[in-house]
């Protein structure tokens, strides 16, 4: 049970935040921290601390305006505490992040008597590896690169390295101006500039690399154990569950999560665990590391080690896959023409998942294959970071410490194939969703090329598994967890236990008062491309206030661009389209304009329909050129369909509507971003008014006053 001195202490924390910022209690605020403090402190152990029951997960949907991250922060931080657990906080978007790490945490410890630590965690990508570093400003580095060209995804050339930029790196960490984060470098970094500097699990040496005690990355793994709370984002999250838990961040469970933006955590999951893999490319790529492995041999100091005998059996592991897989040609190049494909329609998805018994059967021998190899070289690695302690047999330092993060790089390749193959050989199970599968056709004549692809159709499975099952508490929020007002869909993707506890909390927004909801009389329906896109061109020429600001929200790249070029040239003169430059530049630029008293028009996609943060005058206004239906050709959405319609259900119903109106929810969210607020919604799409379906997207809306 949660207990008194609990309850009082989130009672004081509670008020001493309102009262430092001069706000009023909440409703939706108090019923949230209610629900959050009453799952987490009621939470059972058995006599050696493991957590009993599935009462252990709060689901929240919190309208906009409520204060989310203040509630949960509020409930979970001095429950964590008393129970000797980690607190991960976990975003989607680096907004949010910087928002809770700059805003949030550091103005509740200055207003409450609440006591804790608090830090943020990424993954090795964000941090500057120094062996790579060192590497780059090595002149032995070119050759380097000659010699292992062909093992890596982009070959550098001479002039591709950016040598000014890595000693301007160097100098600033020796003089300790910048500890190895990159979102600390107070530069540009061209994302390939950085992706060379960087390592991952694989390659990273660990306590054997000689620059272990100053690595960056290591360093604030040190801060994590220190920390009460840790700020993540959801892929670290689910890298680190998808090792086991405790790789990265604390074991799941010694810790409760919160997911804020967690609308988007089943769709990571799924991304985590799809895997594509190319034949041809695969053979290019595996006769290019029996090559190199060859140069390997050579430098042994002793051929009877265990790394010599390994490496002598590599060349054979390597021709045994490289003929299962032009088995695999053969056997698909047939079934490929009789399918038609060509270069217009290229992609074939396997009904069901259901592929062909004799590829099957391959993919279990390739998966079988794969795995040997990986193992081999897993062991020559583990040799090598013997070396270290002066007990690797036939590799001398030099040796390792030039081949073990080589080593890695090939490990993560292969681990990828193993998983494909793996997805390929599996006869799916009856009682879950089955795998999507699919083939792709790249390019043409001699570069023609058999692209293999799968993917679970959905993550429910799998986070119940690494994630619901082994964490000791967590807590699922975000403005947009229920799609035409219920949580069906948010429940059969994400896998949360049923006994869950589950509430939305309106925003206090007055959405009646501030919002108008316009769908004007279209003559046209988005399917009719032209037409309706002409239509855009002339309302939005009629209806678009150049002098406030406003957003026009497409589906389409094609449109957005065909209805910039279209318009009248005193709107163009204010607009501001996405992929013209970054988005953080774009709204810079839009702020800018509305600051200095001029108008300001944005077109955007989706990424602009959420995290979008507009409040005031920096947007009155908001189109949306339609229903933002999903595109039907992804093959894991087009299972999870066929797989509902086999069990009776209705694709459209259960899937397309729910997600359309999730989106529409985020999309007209842009508007009102404080109680303050006010302005219109233009939504430019009959169907909302002719279809059926129309209504119920309507009704899922805030209750916006309607023209």
């Amino acid at each position: 049970m949660l207990s008194d001195e609990l309850k009082t202490q989130i009672h004081l924390a509670y008020r001493a935040s309102l009262e430092a910022k001069s706000h009023k209690p909440r409703v939706g605020q108090r019923q949230m921290i209610g629900a959050i403090a009453r799952t987490l402190g009621n939470i059972k152990q058995d006599s050696e601390g493991e957590r009993l029951g599935e009462k252990h997960v709060a689901v929240v949907e919190a309208g906009t305006g409520t204060g989310k991250t203040l509630s949960y922060c509020l409930a979970a931080i001095p429950i964590a505490k008393a129970r000797g657990l980690k607190l991960i906080i976990s975003t989607a978007t680096v907004a949010l992040q910087e928002q809770i790490l700059h805003k949030e945490l550091p103005n509740l410890l200055e207003h409450t008597a609440l006591s804790f630590k608090y830090t943020l965690a990424k993954g090795r990508g964000r941090y500057l590896c120094l062996n790579n570093l060192e590497g780059f400003l090595s002149t032995e580095e070119q050759g380097m690169e000659d010699m292992f060209a062909g093992l890596f995804e982009q070959h550098l050339q001479v002039d591709d390295v950016n040598t000014p930029l890595y000693q301007e790196m160097d100098l600033a960490l020796s003089k300790g101006e910048w500890d190895g984060d990159k979102d600390n470098w107070e530069g540009i970094i061209r994302d390939q500039d950085w992706r060379r500097l960087t390592t991952d699990h694989q390659q990273c040496t660990n306590r054997n690399c000689a620059n272990y005690s100053a690595c960056p990355f290591f360093k604030a793994r040190g801060e994590i154990e220190d920390a009460d709370v840790i700020v993540a984002n959801h892929d670290l999250v689910l890298a680190d569950l998808s090792l086991g838990g405790g790789a990265i961040l604390t074991p799941p469970k010694e810790t409760i999560y919160v997911f804020d933006e967690g609308h988007h955590l089943p769709d990571k999951a799924i991304g985590h665990f799809r895997h594509e893999v190319r034949l041809q490319q695969s053979i290019t790529w595996l006769r290019q590391l029996e090559k190199n492995l060859v140069n390997l041999k050579q430098e042994l100091t002793d051929d009877v080690s265990l790394t010599g005998q390994l490496l002598l059996k590599i060349p054979q592991q390597i021709q045994a896959i490289v003929n299962f897989i032009q088995y695999a040609q053969q056997g698909l190049a047939p079934y490929i023409q009789g399918l038609g494909l060509d270069q217009d329609n290229n992609q074939h998805r396997f009904e069901f998942g259901v592929i062909p018994d004799e590829l099957r059967q391959l993919a279990y021998s390739l998966q079988t294959s794969y795995q040997k190899l990986f193992n081999n070289i897993e062991s020559i690695q583990d040799e090598c970071k013997k070396t270290k302690q002066n007990e690797g047999m036939g590799v001398t330092p030099e040796t390792a410490e030039t081949w073990q993060p080589i080593l890695g790089v090939i490990l993560g390749r292969l681990e990828q194939c193993v998983e494909l193959w793996r997805l390929y050989s599996a006869v799916d199970d009856q009682k879950y969703p089955p795998n999507a599968r699919w083939l792709v056709v790249t390019g043409q004549g001699m570069e023609q090329d058999i692209e293999l692809g799968g993917s679970p159709i959905l993550a429910a499975h799998t986070l119940r598994q690494q994630l619901w099952d082994k964490c000791f508490g967590a807590v699922v929020t975000s403005a947009t967890l229920t799609a035409l007002n219920q949580f069906h869909r948010f429940n059969m993707r994400s896998g949360v236990p049923q006994e869950s506890e589950y509430l939305r909390v309106l925003s206090p927004f007055d959405f009646q008062k501030h919002g108008l909801l316009v769908i004007p009389d279209m003559e046209n329906e988005p399917n009719r491309v032209e037409q309706h896109t002409k239509e855009i061109v002339q309302y939005l020429d009629k209806q678009v206030d150049k002098e406030k600001g406003s957003l026009v929200l497409f589906s389409s790249r094609r449109q957005m661009e065909e209805v910039a070029q279209s318009l009248a040239p005193g709107l163009q003169e204010v607009l501001l389209m996405q992929g013209e430059q970054s988005k953080r530049v774009i709204l810079d630029s839009h702020r800018a304009r509305i600051d200095a008293g001029k108008g300001s028009l944005l077109f955007g996609l989706a990424s602009f329909a959420e995290g979008v943060d507009l409040p005031g005058n920096y947007l009155t206004c908001v189109y949306i050129a339609k229903i933002p239906f999903a595109v039907p050709d992804d093959p894991v959405e087009a299972t999870l369909a066929e797989w509902i319609q086999k069990r009776g259900g209705n694709p459209f119903m259960e899937i397309t509507i729910p997600d359309a109106s999730l989106r529409l929810v985020q999309a007209t969210g842009r508007l009102l971003r404080s109680e303050t607020d006010s302005g219109e919604i233009h939504i430019l799409d009959k169907r909302l008014r002719t279809k059926r379906y129309g209504q119920q997207l309507i009704n899922s809306l805030p209750p916006y006053r309607q023209q």
